[in-house]
């Protein structure tokens, strides 16, 4: 996270679960950056990773980095929880 920080950005994770199903899957991985619930889709159709609004349909993990200006700089539509994070420091 300290790479991220040196160049000035903030990594975020989006979820379509529950708050609560959230803060449990947050604990339980020990992750280092906010994970935002999005239950009724709303970003998640925005940038394509949901297939409908709602409960059911795909969910895809993709990859966003968006600028100060808030546009997108940078999208991959399917993203490897592993390999984004490399990627990603390299586009900042």
């Amino acid at each position: 996270m300290a790479k991220f920080e040196a160049k000035n950005a903030r990594v975020f994770g989006v979820s379509f679960d529950s708050q609560k199903a959230n803060a449990l899957f947050h604990t339980l991985f020990r992750f280092n950056f906010p994970l935002l619930c999005d239950p009724e889709r709303t970003m998640g159709l925005a940038y394509g990773a949901a297939s409908r609004p709602g409960r059911g349909g795909a969910a895809k993990r993709i990859g966003v980095i968006i600028d100060p200006q808030g546009r997108v700089h940078h999208y991959e539509k399917s993203a490897s929880a592993l390999r984004f994070p490399k990627v990603a420091l390299s586009k900042i």
